[in-house]
């Protein structure tokens, strides 16, 4: 059985390193410091149990364990935190055990022995808690990538994939427009029913002909026909009322 044991803190890996091998002496226990490093030691190692903290520098626990369900063959999480107020969220995201530091032995060992049957078909139950999302993850030839939301420029459905652009290229992405309005919020807004725009990269609007517009993107030749439902949002936006709430 192989362990990810997931903190920004060494001391805090240290010490479940330490825990873990007293339960389990021939244990192999890998260490990542934060989210983006523990995807990275996932795909190397592959471990069947991950002990992640939850507040961590950039990429958080419950973000991380979202992304892990994604991968063909997540592993079962247990979260290891100071803070007792993210519980919910964490049994939102089906995990198998939330343990409150100091940790003591028995109580990881009651977790560990939780998490040891599980199999990959329960672990792919797991979902997004209502930690703020600060990545997509795409699939890409068979590995991970996440995509910082401030990079991407706008989502545009295309035949059964949405494609995501960024200033690096074009990825594929099995979500809907619908599911990434819900959960992404007022960085990004809806310009037609196909397309969702950033609005850190929104610059402007311009009529292509009687009842046709379209929005630029500073940084983008990109251009992005916008509805008759949606022009009057964007407009306000530009104008500076951030708050939209009609979808396209």
């Amino acid at each position: 059985m192989k362990y990810l044991v997931v903190d920004d803190e060494h001391l805090a890996r240290a010490r479940l390193k330490e825990l873990i091998r007293r339960i389990k002496p021939k244990a192999k226990i890998i260490e990542a410091k934060n989210g983006e490093d523990a995807i990275d030691k996932f795909e190397t190692h592959h471990p069947e149990i991950a002990l992640v903290d939850i507040r961590m520098p950039g990429i958080g626990g419950i973000e991380l364990a979202y992304h892990l369900s994604g991968l063909e063959d997540p592993p079962a999480v247990i979260f290891t935190t100071a803070h007792n107020e993210y519980a919910l969220q964490a049994f939102d995201a089906n995990a198998i055990d939330y343990l409150l530091k100091p940790i003591h032995l028995e109580r990881l060992q009651r977790a560990l022995q939780k998490a040891e049957p599980l199999s990959n078909e329960q672990n792919r139950a797991l979902k997004e808690g209502d930690e703020e999302r600060t990545h997509i993850s795409v699939n890409q030839r068979g590995r991970l990538k996440l995509i910082p939301l401030k990079d991407i420029a706008f989502f545009k459905a295309e035949n059964k994939y949405v494609v995501i652009k960024t200033g690096e290229g074009e990825y594929l992405l099995n979500d809907t427009l619908n599911q990434l309005e819900n959960e992404l919020g007022d960085g990004f807004i809806r310009a037609h029913r196909n397309a969702l725009i950033s609005t850190h990269y929104l610059e402007g609007i311009e009529k292509l002909d009687d009842d046709r517009w379209q929005v630029f993107l500073h940084g983008f030749d990109d251009r992005i026909e916008v509805s008759r439902r949606q022009r009057p949002i964007i407009r306000s936006w530009l104008k500076g009322d951030n708050t939209h709430s009609a979808k396209g």
